[in-house]
């Protein structure tokens, strides 16, 4: 019978584990500590560091081997990064940062103040290092040049395999993660690349020209958006793509785990936009950050609601005459919301996925309006049947809440198709159409329909 490895298991953190661990750095048991976490992983010790003050956090830190800490605190929020490296003075964050990639080191930095940014590239022993973060500092986070780390194994196509192999392991001490050997011309052009496999399967004297792959490689230029990136390593199932300047000059590469990172961070972000949530916060954020990314939605579904109810008062004569059509308002105000939402969220998702072949607004409207024709048929039909069963054959009454709903479901298919399009090309993120806003707008637009109707035929 094979038996598990207990340290190969998922780490859960537990009150009793946490509360062992904050006893032992009380008591400064050094030994004790390193021994409750050395077959831990960074992210679970990442998890321990998370419920620590940030004296616990920093002690625990400084207990671990520096690449381990360095790693550790990379992997930390972004948030919980600028307030845990508060603890830390310059020289000491100048020697984490000597030893991660260039690309988390940038984001490190960008968090700090610019009096520390500036001495702790100053401290850096790492020249190289430094020269690669200042040369990221400068694109911004979310493209493709923000995205990329310098540190990446490049060979001249004109060297031999022989030379090949000595230059990886070589540039393989900066490079914690070999996909590739990228190959460039005398000009630093980025020619194709080479795979382990035909380097270490190549006949001695060998040279890179007659290995190296030329056709099919794919790269992005430096200004391309993260969205497009992840889309093409998605595509084309890559682990890491090279990025070039407009000359085609090899400057970095994008490793799959920060594209995943940037994919995880936008899906948060468009999470929060749809729930109307106006900032980027977290459960454990503090209760003003928490009331105060939450108030602007709240305030303006608010102001639509009391839209909505002067709708109603408006009409405050015509519900006297007939009481009865008061009972269908939360009908017409509900469907009207969701439908909205789904055509919304349908028209979020297709500008999210982009295949290359953009459907003209005619034909994504006709395709939208048949299906939202459809809906409301049913939907119409279903109303009226159940109104004529609640109401005992109040014709009148049922007909006028079937063309009611019917021109509800119409309008609201059409505002959910159009918002998030119109929002696109704005440059605003569309996943704002696919929240309140939409369900408010909806509200108004439904109960204004519903009495107009309501008013013109009863």
């Amino acid at each position: 019978m094979e038996v598990v490895n207990p340290q190969h298991l998922p780490f859960e953190l537990t009150k009793e584990f946490l509360e062992e661990i904050k006893l032992l750095i009380a008591e400064q048991s050094n030994e004790a500590i390193l021994a409750k976490i050395e077959d831990l992983f960074a992210a679970d010790i990442t998890s321990i560091l998370d419920e620590l003050s940030g004296e616990e956090a920093k002690y625990i830190v400084q207990l671990l081997d520096t690449k381990l800490a360095a790693e550790i605190i990379s992997t930390l929020d972004s948030d919980d990064r600028k307030k845990f490296l508060k603890n830390f003075n310059s020289k000491e964050i100048a020697g984490y940062i000597n030893v991660i990639d260039s690309d988390d080191a940038v984001d490190i930095l960008n968090e700090q103040p610019v009096r520390v940014r500036e001495e702790v590239i100053a401290l850096l022993k790492d020249r190289e290092q430094a020269r690669f973060i200042i040369d990221l500092m400068h694109y911004d986070e979310d493209c493709a040049g923000g995205l990329m780390q310098k540190e990446l194994i490049k060979i001249n196509v004109k060297q031999t395999v022989t030379e090949c192999v000595e230059e990886i392991r070589r540039q393989a001490e900066d490079v914690e993660k070999v996909y590739a050997v990228y190959v460039v011309d005398d000009d630093g052009l980025l020619m194709g690349t080479v795979s382990l496999k035909k380097i270490i399967l190549a006949k001695r004297g060998s040279k890179i020209q007659d290995v190296f792959d030329a056709d099919g490689i794919v790269s992005v230029q430096t200004y391309i958006s993260g969205e497009e990136v992840a889309d093409l390593m998605q595509k084309y199932d890559l682990e890491a793509i090279p990025v070039v300047n407009i000359q085609g000059r090899l400057l970095g590469r994008i490793t799959i785990d920060d594209v995943v990172d940037f994919i995880t961070e936008s899906a948060q972000e468009d999470i929060q936009v749809m729930a109307g949530i106006s900032e980027d916060v977290e459960e454990d954020d503090s209760i003003w950050l928490l009331v105060r990314s939450r108030l602007p939605w709240l305030i303006g579904g608010m102001v639509g609601s009391f839209l909505a109810a002067k709708i109603i008062d408006r009409f405050d004569s015509s519900i006297s005459l007939m009481p009865a059509i008061s009972a269908f308002i939360p009908l017409i105000g509900s469907t009207g919301g969701n439908v909205g939402i789904q055509s919304s969220s349908l028209i979020v998702q297709s500008l999210a996925d982009k295949s290359g072949l953009d459907t003209t607004l005619w034909k994504r409207l006709q395709k939208v309006l048949l299906v939202a024709l459809i809906n409301a048929l049913i939907a119409a039909a279903f109303a009226f049947g159940c109104s004529m069963l609640v109401d005992h054959g109040a014709i009148m009454l049922s007909v006028t809440v079937s063309i009611s709903l019917f021109a509800v479901v119409m309008l609201a298919s059409l505002m959910g198709t159009l918002t998030p399009l119109v929002l696109n090309q704005l440059n605003i993120n569309p996943a704002v159409a696919s929240g309140p806003f939409i369900t408010t707008t909806n509200d108004i637009l439904g109960y204004g329909v519903y009495f107009l109707i309501v008013y013109l035929l009863l």
